[in-house]
């Protein structure tokens, strides 16, 4: 039921919980990175890392091919469901027999690329341990505690299996040869969280079997969030992948630095968007007004913090590359300086996308805008990598992350549904 009646807009305690917690999360990562990407760069070199990161970034495609934009519609179901227990034990049913569906299809999918590309097939070990990482990794129960908005103790667990992972990585990689000890241990940490979060979930609601008839409904659901969620995957760290394609180890390993400090920093723009998420899924129903002002005024806050990334990447590159990967890795400051153009853009495409388009079932229009401008990044790169190397790579990302920004406003204006205009309400289906 809608209503027109103006109240003021407080932010509910769950949601400040999801938001400090999934803060926690990534400082960690943060602070983890800080240890291990720099002790990873002088030991391993630049071409073992970018060994490393061109393994990693094909992976990545696996790993979000089994995530599959569940973050976005597991979470909308259970936070639109969770006063109907039986309902909420389906979902999680239902959507961890889609992840293992799609396990299995990345399985057969990684077998074709180890005979497919010769570096794979080269460095199997590395190769195999990534797979191991992505799979793990992909089928995470985080999107069940943020649709609750219960990721306190889930966030407390994750820190401390990562915060292990990185003692072992200092101890146990201690040459190049050991490049792929980095994904693996990883994905063990990865692996022990899941094994905690299972045991949450199910401590609290019945053992349910999937009805697979309700599975690929889910699978069919999740399609539409797939591009959404993993737009800055597809357009920054797939990347690598295609460089590696074309260009020696030795620069993707320049331009995947330069991409991990420009996604550390960027990436602090993500868990407000997605603790945020949930609740402006449950807001829509009951009022486009109120949703309404919360996406104005997460536009205004997010640009200007965008804004401020963007600015001091730039002016801090030199400095960030010495610090973060050493000596060796100059070239990867320009493509650190190109990069900072994204922190902006990524906040205002994550206010309009995920805190207005999504909430109110938009998922269609934005997967068709997701989908267009990857294709455009992935001929992009393809065009610039042979000439222009990791340079030409990271404009090929900028340029389709701001294209898909600005699909995303058009698309709304013509629509009629531009967050910035006042607008009477309009009905938004409910979860039934």
């Amino acid at each position: 039921m809608w209503t027109n009646r103006k109240r003021p807009i407080r932010i509910p305690k769950g949601v400040l919980r999801n938001v400090f917690s999934l803060y926690g999360l990534y400082c960690s990562n943060y602070i983890l990175a800080l240890i291990s990407v720099p002790y990873l760069t002088r030991v391993l070199g630049p071409a073992n890392w970018g060994l490393v990161a061109f393994v990693q970034a094909f992976c990545s495609y696996l790993l979000v091919i089994v995530e599959f934009g569940f973050t976005f519609t597991g979470a909308r179901e259970a936070a639109r469901c969770y006063a109907a227990p039986e309902k909420l034990s389906e979902v999680v049913a239902d959507v961890c027999a889609g992840k293992a569906v799609l396990a299995v299809l990345c399985l057969g999918i990684a077998t074709l690329a180890q005979f497919g590309v010769r570096t794979f097939h080269e460095h199997a070990l590395l190769f195999w341990s990534g797979v191991f990482w992505a799979l793990i990794h992909g089928s995470s129960l985080l999107w069940y505690f943020q649709g609750l908005e219960k990721m306190r103790i889930v966030a407390v667990f994750d820190m401390a299996a990562k915060s292990i992972a990185v003692v072992a990585t200092l101890v146990f990689v201690r040459s190049p040869k050991d490049d792929w000890k980095v994904l693996g241990l990883q994905g063990v940490a990865g692996l022990a969280c899941a094994v905690v979060q299972v045991g949450m979930v199910y401590r609290t609601m019945p053992l349910r079997s999937p009805n697979w008839g309700r599975v690929i409904d889910a699978l069919r659901r999740s399609s539409k969030t797939f591009a959404p969620r993993n737009a800055s995957l597809m357009y920054t760290l797939g990347n690598a992948f295609i460089l590696g394609l074309f260009a020696p180890p030795q620069i993707v390993g320049f331009y995947s630095g330069a991409e991990r400090i420009s996604r550390a920093i960027t990436g602090l723009l993500t868990p407000a968007s997605e603790a945020v998420y949930p609740h402006l899924s449950h807001v829509a129903s009951l009022s486009r007004d109120r949703t309404q002002k919360l996406a104005r005024l997460g536009l205004l806050v997010m640009g200007c913090i965008g804004t401020a990334m963007g600015v001091a990447i730039y002016l801090l590159s030199p400095q960030l590359v010495l610090f973060l990967l050493g000596h060796g890795y100059e070239p990867a400051i320009r493509v650190l300086q190109i990069f900072s153009l994204l922190a902006p853009v990524i906040a205002v495409r994550n206010v309009l996308a995920i805190h207005w388009m999504l909430p109110l079932d938009l998922d269609s229009h934005l997967n068709m805008i997701v989908i267009s401008t990857g294709l455009i990044n992935i001929i992009l790169a393809v065009l610039l990598a042979p000439k222009a190397g990791a340079v030409g790579v990271a404009w090929a990302g900028v340029l389709s992350q701001a294209l898909g920004a600005v699909g995303v406003f058009f698309t709304l204006r013509l629509m009629h549904l531009n967050p910035l205009e006042r607008k009477k309400d309009l009905l938004v289906k409910s979860c039934a």
